[in-house]
This record gives C-alpha cells, sequence and structure tokens, in this order.
C-alpha cells in the first residue's frame, strides 16, 4: 500500500479559519483499487472501529500504513506538533443520510483528524466537506473538499475547526484517523461507535430502519 508522502509534506498548510492541508492524490490508482476492493461492506450509515468489521488484505494494509510511524512523523511535522507516542483512533463510513454533514468540530480529545476518501469519484453538490468559518453558515467557506477517491483531508482539531456539507444520501466511504490526547476517551468512544455497530446491525436484522459525518 503506498501513500503519497511526497505529496501530503509539499501540499500547502492553510491557517485560516484553522490548520489543513488538502492532498488529492494520496493514495494511487492502483492503492485506491485494492483499497476499495476489500473495504467493509456497510449498507448502513454511521462510524465503525475497524474490529467491528470484516475485510480484506488491500484495506488491512492502508490501515496499518495510515496508523504507521511514516505517516505520524509526516502529521507532526506539518502541524507542528509532537504525537510520538500519542494514541492513534481509526474509525470507518461506508453510507451517508441526508441528515448527515450537520456543521460540527470534532472532540477535544483530538489533536488532529485525517480524513481519506475511498469514493470512485464524486460528481454531485452534497457530500462535499466544507473548510467552514463559522458555526452558523454552511455556506461560508473558506474550502470545499469532494470526497472523490485518494483525496486526503487533514486538520489541526481547534476551537474552531468547524465543518460539514450538503445533505447526501448513499455510499460515501471514507477511512478517519486521529492522533488523540487521552486513550481513556478514545476507549470511550470506540465503545460507543462498537454499540452503535451491533445495534445498527441488529435493526437491520429486524427491519428498524443524528447525523455528523465528515
Amino acid at each position: 500500500m503506498r501513500l503519497n508522502i511526497a505529496a501530503f509534506e509539499s501540499a500547502p498548510l492553510a491557517g485560516a479559519p484553522y490548520p489543513h492541508a488538502i492532498v488529492p492524490g494520496f493514495l494511487d490508482a492502483e492503492s485506491l483499487d485494492e483499497a476499495a476492493r476489500d473495504f467493509p461492506r456497510l449498507d448502513f450509515p454511521g462510524s465503525f472501529p475497524p474490529d467491528a468489521l470484516d475485510y480484506g488484505p488491500g484495506f488491512a494494509a492502508l490501515l496499518a500504513a495510515m496508523e504507521g510511524a511514516t505517516l505520524r512523523r509526516a502529521v507532526a511535522a506539518k502541524f507542528g506538533l509532537e504525537l510520538e507516542g500519542r494514541p492513534v483512533m481509526a474509525t470507518v463510513r461506508g453510507m451517508a443520510r441526508a441528515r448527515d454533514g450537520q456543521i460540527h468540530r470534532d472532540a477535544d480529545f483530538k489533536l488532529v483528524t485525517l480524513l481519506l476518501y475511498l469514493n470512485a469519484g464524486w460528481e454531485g453538490e452534497g457530500g462535499r466537506l466544507r473548510v467552514l468559518r463559522s458555526a452558523g453558515d454552511i455556506e461560508d467557506y473558506a474550502a470545499e473538499i469532494p470526497p472523490a477517491g485518494g483525496t486526503l483531508f487533514a486538520f489541526r482539531c481547534t476551537a474552531e475547526a468547524w465543518h460539514g456539507h450538503k445533505p447526501f444520501d448513499g455510499p460515501r466511504r471514507s477511512l478517519q484517523i486521529n492522533y488523540v490526547t487521552d486513550a481513556a476517551a478514545m476507549r470511550r468512544e470506540l465503545a460507543r461507535h462498537r454499540f452503535s455497530a451491533r445495534m445498527k446491525r441488529l435493526g437491520r436484522m429486524v427491519g428498524i430502519g443524528g447525523g455528523k459525518a465528515a
């Protein structure tokens, strides 16, 4: 699995409205195909820890690379942070609901968020992540990132790091990596996601049909 670390290192770091970088082509076509081929089967919305999912070797290789030391060092240098020894949290999304994408910022225990999109392409207006200048207006944005395959969006989780997207209902694949301050908070967050995954699977089994999605 080949991450384009050089593209990440050379991508401009925007300072406003919060530190962020957009890296198209972070995965080459072959790596993207391998990861997409072995992506977990997710036909319902929500964020899921990888250990709650079944997936193949291509996605496993991507996950290992995204959690690895080479990318960690590049992220630390890009944002001017010390990330050595910080816990790493991974979550996966496969579907979006029309109510997802509400304006939000990430939890306080997160230092940096990496969002790697794994969709074949992206044509529609909905589902394009917006770097927002405030919490009040989805149209007041500094940058917009289509979640096309191989695109990476990285940002510092500050108090001003508002983001969201216009409504989209359907497949929208992403792998999210977070470097975090607090292992206990990370475990609580992952436990919540695991419980949610079990409930959604149970609901699907019995025919029962919030959302924040980056």
